[in-house]
């Protein structure tokens, strides 16, 4: 009989260690979570490593029907489609000025250089305008999603409080990554050093175990 009351008291026991050490694995996780989420919370670091800036608030992506985005054979395209992948953004005219082909060139080459990370990523280029795409960037940048779109609908999402005039202008100055969960999340200025992104892509992908 006295084996038997003193059995529950002695697996209880036994217990006890596992469960102290799955929360000592979990909370690192559980911290990174709620620092990345929830910045109210005060668990971010008051120094900022990253090169691009944060946007704050986060904004999640819009409904397919608030940015009516086109793929190059007119249908349409929404980009909640490519939930689970970090997002490389660019936007700017067709006929893609020098500006503009470093600013493909800057995302293309940050996704390259992640090695076994690469399929983590997708490129995303939205054209603000009907002008042609030129040839030699169809070739150059087949691999990256091109998309036409409204400027007045993309700035109100990407760069909010641009007046519509100055809406396709202010989207050529910048670049964004989008996270897996569909929230918009760095801002990059177009003349930003490229090796900047690429550090930046490196430690979100290396940190995060989403996407």
């Amino acid at each position: 009989m006295a084996d038997t009351k003193t059995a529950p008291a002695a697996g209880s026991r036994t217990r006890t260690p596992l469960f102290l050490i799955l929360a000592i694995c979990l909370a690192p996780v559980i911290l990174a979570l709620l620092a990345y989420y929830v910045p109210g919370l005060g668990l971010r670091p008051s120094g900022s490593t990253n090169n691009g800036n944060l946007v704050n608030p986060q904004r999640s992506l819009p409904a397919a029907s608030a940015l009516d985005l086109k793929t190059r054979d007119g249908q349409p395209f929404d980009l909640r489609s490519l939930a689970g992948k970090w997002i490389l953004v660019s936007a700017g005219p067709g006929a893609c000025p020098e500006t503009c082909v470093t600013k493909l060139f800057i995302l293309r080459n940050s996704q390259a250089s992640q090695g076994k990370e690469v399929n983590r990523m997708k490129r995303v280029w939205l054209v603000t305008d009907d002008a042609p795409v030129p040839d030699q960037i169809e070739k150059a940048y087949g691999d990256t999603i091109i998309l036409r779109a409204d400027p007045a609908r993309l700035a109100a999402y990407l760069t909010p409080n641009t007046p519509i005039q100055d809406a396709s202008n202010t989207l050529a100055q910048f670049m964004w990554i989008i996270d897996p969960l569909g929230n918009l999340m760095m801002q990059y200025p177009r003349n930003i050093d490229p090796i900047s992104v690429r550090s930046d892509l490196q430690k979100l992908l290396r940190n995060s175990h989403i996407g």
